[in-house]
């Protein structure tokens, strides 16, 4: 019976697990992190070096960036002409950055 329980307290806490990082996420911090090391490229979501693969919604889900982990990855690995930013930020700041970049997507960009 103990071993159900946890168990079922395990699937649920995966479920929910998703969400619970977009709640922990500083968004605050992720924007600042986003002005000084994203903006010159993605000001408003957009991108000035591959102007088809911007970071709004509809971009996002074509590429299959529509997560906080995937943002996470790239943001953390790099891509084609971005540069990866794991080691010259913290895991936090990039968790933060990736959080403020699905919720902007989100919102459309609009402040």
């Amino acid at each position: 019976m103990k071993r159900k329980f946890i168990l079922i307290l395990f699937i649920i806490s995966n479920l929910f697990s998703n969400s619970l990082v977009a709640f922990a996420a500083d968004l605050s911090n992720g924007e600042q992190i986003f002005s000084a090391n994203c903006a010159a490229c993605h000001t408003g979501g957009n991108n000035v070096i591959m102007p088809e693969k911007t970071l709004k919604k509809e971009s996002l889900e074509a590429n299959k960036v529509n997560t906080v982990e995937a943002i996470t990855y790239q943001v953390t690995n790099g891509k084609n002409a971005m540069p990866a930013f794991g080691g010259r930020l913290s895991d936090t700041d990039i968790e933060d950055v990736a959080n403020y970049i699905l919720t902007q997507a989100e919102k459309g960009w609009s402040n």
